[in-house]
This record gives structure tokens, C-alpha cells and sequence, in this order.
């Protein structure tokens, strides 16, 4: 009987498959090896593609000519820095006395192809393989995923997702890349005082991220504030008192005027003193009192994206950062695969899920909530909820925390402890039942004119206890509060009572009227999460979690890839990060690249189009559209638009909108000119 071959991604990966196995193994220089088994590991990618002057000498030179490149078959070689794991592996894969691979890089397309570029590049034949699939780095999950590995080819779509993603990047980059350079290198090195001609890099998903911050930057700066005048009366009862705004509702002589910015506010503050005046010394009216309960639901799971915007808000962590600390704890086997879409739970895990609050009770933070949901035994009804959906999972389930490796966090930084807790948090929180909050509206009448208040109070903490209140976490200042108006109030219990004693038809008095100075408020700057979430959501930012969670499509680049594609703008200088805050802006260099893409390829700037390319990959890797159909569209796509930049001749008129961009940073070109 032949041996099993385990390979994996990395070597921590490839130890805790061999404890997992139970196997005694001997180390070798790069894989490990026991009587039935031989695990080992690549160290990330082995295997690259190759550069067009592999193809032919003639492609080293950057030339019009000889674009667009578009190779007949694609040639790849060994990364030469891991040629010696490559090699390792390689003789594994073909030795003779293994019948059986077992593939154990990480459960998503890029480990997919991580895989099968070693198998190509190694030439494998005559042997069965099975894929692993696995959702936590758990001694249980291990040996389940070897247990139900599937044959290879089950997920030959998958794999030619991941190709051909490599393949649009590479023939994007490469045509894109050279076309714009020869078309526009020398303009942005004189502009910008290079000392040489630089390469104008672009790519498919990250012009498409440096498109969304210009185009923000753009509208903050030509953003004009109006301010507005609010109305306030402040209202006796009894002994206590409550402010109502002013609202210009159907019937008013104010509804829809010229002179109001919305429906809260005046453009000139002398309309709102003559307001007041006409109200002066006249008694408020109850026409209408509601009371309701409103309940807040726990928010949906943590996918990478939601946690990563969470981090940045939280601990003024990047997207990037964040992905290291949660890839280190699924290492460590104290949460589940992180490069994930999903924000809800499989009805198998479902069902085994106590294990994973029960392991928590060994988290001294949270032991007492983890002890509370065992008891009451909500777990059992969680299958019923909206927080598990089989249709809502395409490869992994949500970041859960596995309930198990706890002990490991001792040794781990200050900020992968909070992360942990982070998600752990979020996860308990779904076992609670909702806040909810006790709200009262009251509509006054003043004269002909309607005045409004809202009230709520927190009655019952619900998965508050567990999550904390966000009420209590708002650090906004007053003036922001100010801007907009119609905010609910927060009130203590004490104070609700006073007013829902309040009737319909009791007259109040007046005790005083007061303006109120708001601003219309530009658009905000990204944050490094805000604009990964803005990626996920094909270029929309969508504050309202619940909405995000239904309108969720295809995004711009991939979970894997986020962060990453973010990362590399910030590296290449076209963005700049601010550490402290997380604030993204772009540079001035940035702003000449768009101005070069804008002019020349625009289409490379539009979102939509963007995400509907992610959306073909998932489609191939559905078996929904072949991988022949999609090479067509993207060649098409490459030749029209190497083409169409050929024939175009604006190298003088581009300057002039470089020299635009340019007013906002003359620091820096002051800078160049010493």
C-alpha cells in the first residue's frame, strides 16, 4: 500500500496536519514524513507567470508595436527564491511510493491555484487527489476535511476561476501598463520633475479603487457649505422641560418655500427670527402622542470586510494589518477561516455550535455570557434564525471564534487579543435577544405651525449585555450633531415617565425659542475600512449595516485580495494612509495617474464594470460560463481599449488637467522645484 502525500501552504499549516494525524514523523529538509504519510508545504506561491520577454527577446522592449500581447498559451516558471521548496515538493508529488495526494492549501481560489501551479509546473501523473476543505485549523476540522476530502476535479471550475483571475490581472497589468507609459510616461515625469520616465501602473481592481478616492477628494473640494437655521422651542411640563423643532409639514405657508433648506431649516437666519416672533407668547398644542417599542436586532457575523472597517473604526488598524492579526489567530486555532464573504452560519454548523460557546468558557472575559447562553440554551433555536443560511455561503461560513486555543492568546500581541475579543463579542451577541428601546414622538401645534420631538429609552439591554451599547460609544460632537437635526433623544427612565403622562390635546407653555446654526456637510473621506467596504459593495458606501447585508453582490476584487490590492496604491504612492486616523487620501501623483486613466481608459475607472468581472470569475467557478467564453471577453476587452489609446493624441491637453489637480498640493511641487 502506497503512501498519502499532505500539502500544504505554509509550514505551521503543514504541523498541525501532521498532529492532527496522529502520524510519528521523521523531519526532512522541507516535509515531514511518517510510515503512512509524508506531509509538506509550499511557502505561498512556488509558481509565477512568466514576463512577456520569456515569450520572446523582443518583448523586453517596451514598444507600440508590439501591443496588445496576447499569448496563445501562457508560460510560467518557478519563483527562483523558493526554487529549492519547489523542488522539494516536486519529487514528492512524482515519488513513487505515493498513490494519494491530499490538497491542503487554504480553502479558496488563490490556495486553489497556489496548488495547481505546482502540479503543472511538476508535471503529476497516475495519482488520485482529494481536496481538503476546511474551515478552522481545529485538530476535529482537520481530520474532518481528510475524511470528506472530494476528488481534485470537483473543483476544476474553482481552479479555472483562479487562472483566468491571474490571467486578466497579467494581461491587464502588461497592456494597460505599457500603453499608458509609452502614451504618457514622459508627460507625468516632466510634470511631477522625475529624474526618469516611471511605469504608470494600473490594474483592473486598483485604478478602480484609486478612481473612487479621487472622485470623493474631488467632491469634498468643490463642496460649498450652506449653512441653515433651525427653530427650537423649549417646552414646559411641570417641572422639567423638553426642546421640539420646528418642521415645515403640508398646510404650513412654509411647506415647500424657497426660503427653507429642507424641511428643518431656513437659508437666511432673519426668516427664522421672524418666526419666532410671530409665535411669541402663544401656547403649544399636543396633537398627536405615539408611544412604541422598537427592537434592535444583534448584527449580523463578522465577514473580513466588516471586521477589518470594524478595526479601523475601533483600533485604527489597516485592512492589511487586521488580515495578518485574524489569519495569525485561524493559525492559532482560535477562530475560523477569515477570508470570507459570508456573515451568517451553515445549518451543520448549526447544529454543533454549543461546542464552540462552551470552549469560550475558558475565555475569563467572557465566561459569564458564554455560561448564561449554555444554560438558558438559546444555541438550540439559532438554526431558525437569521443567522444561519446555506444560500448565503458560498466557500466559508462567517469568523467565529472556534472555542478552542485559548491558552495561545497569552502569546500573542495586545491587538490580536482585542480582535479576538472582537469577534468573540459579536459572536455571543447572536444567542441574546434584541435591545429594545421604549420611543415616544410628540407633534406640537404653535399657532398654524408643527413642532416635533422624539424620545427613546433603552428598557431592556438585551445583546447589549454582551456586545456593548453603541449609544453610549458615540463620540460625536455636539456641533456634528447639530448639522442635520430630527435626532432621537436619549433619555433616562425618570424623564419618559414625565412626558408619557404627557396627553393629546394638553396645552403646554413656551418657556423660550432658540436658533439653531447647522451646516450642510461635504461628503466624507474614506477610511482604510470604509473603503474596503465601499470595494465589497461595488463601489457604493453603505452606513446602514442591515441594507448592506441585502443589497451585498459582487464586489471589487475578492476578500483575499482587499487589503492587498489597498496596500500596494499606498506602496506605489498614488494614496496615502494616515496611520493615526486611517484616513485615505490620494497624492498628487495618485490624482495625475487618474487624470492619465480618465483621459485614455476610462472604463477602467467604473465600478460597476469592475465588479461585473469579479462576478464572471464566480460565474466560472459555478460551471455557469465556460473558461473559453470568458478568455474571448477579456481579449476583446484588451485589444479594443490597447487600441483605442493608440490612436489617441492628447498628450498636450492632459497636462492641463495635471496642472488643476496640481493647485491643491503646491507644497509638494515647491518641494520638487528646490
Amino acid at each position: 500500500m502506497g503512501k498519502s502525500l499532505f500539502i500544504a501552504e505554509k509550514p505551521s499549516v503543514a504541523q498541525e496536519f501532521a498532529k492532527a494525524l496522529k502520524i510519528n514523523t521523521k523531519k526532512h529538509d522541507g516535509y515531514l514524513e511518517g510510515d503512512t504519510a509524508v506531509v509538506t508545504w509550499c511557502v505561498g506561491h512556488l509558481v509565477t507567470m512568466s514576463y512577456p520577454e520569456k515569450y520572446d527577446a523582443k518583448y523586453k522592449k517596451w514598444s507600440l508595436e508590439t501591443l496588445p500581447f496576447l499569448p496563445d498559451e501562457f508560460l510560467y516558471e518557478v519563483i527562483p527564491n523558493v526554487a529549492k521548496q519547489f523542488q522539494i515538493v516536486s519529487n514528492l508529488l512524482n515519488r513513487q511510493d505515493v498513490d494519494t495526494i491530499y490538497v491542503c492549501t487554504d480553502s479558496g481560489r488563490e490556495g486553489e491555484y497556489i496548488y495547481r501551479l505546482v502540479e503543472q509546473m511538476a508535471n503529476v501523473q497516475g495519482k488520485q487527489r482529494k481536496r481538503v476543505w476546511i474551515d478552522s485549523q481545529t485538530e476535529e476540522e482537520i481530520n474532518r476535511g481528510i475524511r470528506e476530502a472530494k476528488d481534485l476535479s470537483e473543483y476544476d471550475n474553482l481552479s479555472n476561476a483562479a487562472y483566468l483571475r491571474a490571467k486578466e490581472d497579467y494581461l491587464m497589468g502588461i497592456n494597460f501598463s505599457r500603453i499608458l507609459t509609452l502614451k504618457y510616461g514622459y508627460s507625468v515625469k516632466n510634470f511631477m520633475k522625475f529624474e526618469k520616465t516611471i511605469s504608470i501602473s494600473v490594474g483592473r481592481v486598483m485604478t478602480c479603487v484609486l478612481g473612487m478616492v479621487v472622485r470623493r477628494e474631488r467632491e469634498i473640494r468643490a463642496f460649498v457649505k450652506t449653512p441653515f437655521y433651525r427653530v427650537i422651542a423649549t417646552i414646559e411640563t411641570g417641572e422639567t422641560t423638553f426642546d421640539a423643532e420646528f418642521r415645515a409639514v403640508e398646510g404650513s405657508k412654509y411647506f415647500q418655500n424657497p426660503i427653507m433648506y429642507k424641511d428643518n431649516g431656513f437659508k437666511e437666519e432673519k426668516d427664522a427670527k421672524e418666526l419666532i416672533e410671530k409665535l411669541q407668547g402663544l401656547q403649544a398644542k399636543i396633537l398627536k402622542i405615539e408611544k412604541k417599542k422598537e427592537n434592535k436586532n444583534p448584527p449580523l457575523l463578522f465577514n473580513l470586510a466588516e471586521l477589518q472597517n470594524e478595526c479601523s473604526k475601533l483600533f485604527k488598524i489597516s485592512p492589511d494589518e487586521t488580515l495578518k492579526v485574524v489569519q495569525e489567530l485561524y493559525e492559532k486555532k482560535l477562530v475560523t477561516y477569515p477570508r470570507t464573504d459570508a456573515r451568517v452560519l451553515s445549518t451543520a454548523v448549526a447544529k454543533e455550535i454549543y461546542k464552540n460557546i462552551k470552549g469560550l468558557n475558558n475565555f475569563a472575559k467572557l465566561s459569564n455570557f458564554a455560561t448564561e447562553i449554555l444554560n438558558n440554551k438559546s444555541f438550540q433555536t439559532i438554526s431558525k434564525s437569521r443567522y444561519v443560511n446555506d444560500k448565503q455561503i458560498t466557500d466559508h461560513y462567517a469568523i467565529i471564534p472556534t472555542g478552542q486555543g485559548i491558552s495561545a492568546l497569552n502569546s500573542l500581541s495586545a491587538i490580536a487579543g482585542k480582535v479576538y475579543e472582537l469577534i468573540a463579542r459579536r459572536f455571543l451577541s447572536i444567542f441574546y435577544p434584541p435591545a429594545v428601546y421604549q420611543k415616544l414622538s410628540i407633534e406640537l401645534l404653535i399657532g398654524e405651525e408643527h413642532f416635533f420631538a422624539s424620545f427613546r429609552v433603552l428598557v431592556e439591554e438585551g445583546y447589549y449585555k454582551v456586545a456593548g451599547n453603541p449609544t453610549k460609544k458615540k463620540t460625536e460632537t455636539k456641533e456634528n450633531k447639530e448639522k442635520d437635526g430630527n435626532e432621537e433623544v436619549e433619555l433616562g427612565m425618570e424623564m419618559l415617565s414625565l412626558l408619557q403622562n404627557l396627553k393629546k390635546g394638553m396645552e403646554l407653555n413656551v418657556k423660550e425659542y432658540n436658533i439653531k446654526e447647522g451646516e450642510t456637510s461635504p461628503p466624507k473621506r474614506y477610511n482604510s475600512g470604509s473603503l474596503i467596504l465601499t470595494m465589497e459593495n461595488a463601489g457604493q458606501f453603505i452606513e446602514d449595516e442591515e441594507l448592506r447585508a441585502q443589497i451585498k453582490g459582487s464586489g471589487i476584487g475578492t476578500s483575499a485580495t482587499r487589503a492587498e490590492i489597498l496596500n500596494k496604491l499606498i506602496k506605489i504612492e498614488y494614496l496615502n494612509l494616515n496611520k493615526k486616523t486611517q484616513m485615505i487620501t490620494p497624492t498628487l501623483l495618485g490624482e495625475v495617474i487618474y487624470d492619465v486613466v480618465a483621459s485614455s481608459i476610462k472604463s477602467l475607472l467604473n465600478a460597476e464594470l469592475t465588479a461585473s468581472w469579479e462576478k464572471g470569475l464566480t460565474y466560472v467557478a459555478e460551471g455557469t460560463i465556460t473558461s473559453e467564453e470568458y478568455m474571448k471577453k477579456l481579449e476583446g476587452f484588451v485589444t479594443r481599449m490597447t487600441n483605442g489609446v493608440k490612436g489617441l493624441n492628447n498628450q498636450n491637453s492632459i497636462v492641463r488637467l495635471f496642472l488643476e489637480s496640481a493647485k491643491n498640493y503646491k507644497e509638494v511641487l515647491s518641494e520638487k522645484n528646490k
